[in-house]
């Protein structure tokens, strides 16, 4: 097992656009670090570089103590599994797995001993003398993880290995390289655009944009405490909204009306003019239910739309941006991938609540768990960067997006 060393790393293609754009990251020895994006964030080129598909334009790699940007593939003692499994559909599982072996001049008896031992972690046993086309998808999954495993590799190197399967398997196929990474206590980084992988598996979840290292955190740091408008849109499902707001006082004026921020929050935003405020949909609550009705952080909306699901329910309120707002979440949109920012807050509230189509609701918000960002700039000016991980000074110059 080995540390992994990112320094600066660039990788610019013929054109000269640097598909990933000075990345410095540190991987502890037997840490999980997942790196995750929209498409075209130049996650995946970052796992090529680190394993030797893609040539390093500058920067240093450096994997234990070796730095290895000259290295070839097979001298850099890694295992990588590919989204499409890669196996050999002529070769039985057996095979399959003890391919790397084979190929090392690995005696029968260490092949044997490497392989039954793999396949007993991955549960494959029973299908040692099977051909992959006669297994399922999460089954052909499992014999690439065993391939991996054999080799004694210094790390895991994973490119979107679950993309292939069903909603279910994924989240079975999850659980199990999870189990296995802390088994085997092996460094691993893991390329995914699926924010629940990213947010279930690392311990450190590494978010990028265009190149860019947007932040380096903890599930929890990202998501309770995003650097930027982008990322505080891309971690979390249903997203989180995002409304015109000004500060006045200690309190925060939004489309219906005003919450009480406090003194420390409202200092850090006061005088900017138009700022973005931005709250995630849990943290709202039907006012007649949390028996919080008149509260200083509640106010009175026209629900139009109403999603019952049993133990919650989704209320979309809409709501009117100025133009510079609109165009925000419009840019914010494309780096999305296209995931939708209407202008309509979205919230979560206990199945419990009677809240009707066409209703004039109470509903409470959480103040506390508000977020102002620079509409200019794309910053979170509320940001507890105690708790927030690594956020690189470059991120909060794009962070608008521009």
């Amino acid at each position: 097992m080995a540390a992994i060393s990112l320094r600066n790393i660039v990788k610019k293609y013929g054109d000269g656009f640097p598909a990933v754009n000075d990345v410095s990251i540190e991987i502890a020895d037997g840490e999980f670090v997942i790196l995750v994006g929209p498409s075209g964030c130049g996650k995946s080129t970052l796992l090529r570089m680190i394993v030797g598909l893609e040539d390093i334009t500058s920067g240093d790699m450096v994997i234990g103590d070796r730095k290895v940007n000259d290295l070839a593939p097979r001298e850099r003692n890694l295992a990588m599994v590919f989204q499409n499994y890669a196996l050999y559909p002529h070769l039985s599982v057996y095979e399959n797995i003890a391919f790397p072996l084979r190929l090392a001049g690995a005696s029968d008896e260490e092949v044997d001993e490497k392989v039954r031992n793999a396949s007993r972690t991955l549960e494959l046993d029973e299908h040692l003398e099977r051909k992959p086309g006669n297994l399922s998808g999460g089954q052909r999954q499992r014999v690439a993880m065993g391939r991996a495993i054999v080799r004694d590799a210094d790390a895991f190197l994973f490119d979107e290995p679950l993309s292939n399967l069903d909603a279910k398997l994924r989240g079975q196929m999850r659980t199990e390289i999870s189990r296995l990474q802390k088994r085997l206590g092996i460094t691993t980084v893991y390329v995914t655009h699926d924010q629940t992988e990213a947010m279930t598996l690392g311990d450190r979840v590494a978010v990028l944009k265009r190149g860019l290292l947007q932040q380096l955190a903890t599930p929890r740091e990202l998501y309770e405490n995003p650097g930027n408008l982008f990322v505080a849109g891309f971690i979390g499902s249903p997203p989180m909204n995002f409304l015109p707001a000004e500060v006045e006082g200690t309190r925060l004026t939004l489309p219906f009306g005003s919450v009480e921020i406090g003194e420390e929050k409202a200092s850090r935003a006061r005088d900017r003019g138009l700022l973005i405020a931005g709250i995630r949909p849990e943290h709202f609550e039907d006012a007649a239910i949390a028996d919080k009705q008149g509260s200083e952080s509640s106010f009175t909306a026209t629900v139009e739309v109403v999603e019952w699901l049993g133990n919650e329910t989704y209320a979309y309120i809409p709501f009117e941006a100025p133009e510079e707002v609109q165009q925000q979440l419009k840019q914010l949109e494309q780096d999305l991938d296209g995931e939708s920012l209407r202008t309509q807050l979205v919230v979560t509230l206990d199945g419990a609540s009677r809240i009707s189509e066409g209703d004039e609701a109470e509903i409470w918000m959480d103040a506390s768990r508000i977020h102002l960002f620079d509409p200019a700039t794309g910053e979170n000016l509320t940001v507890d960067r105690e708790h927030a991980g690594e956020i690189p000074a470059e991120a909060v110059e794009v962070g608008a997006g521009a």
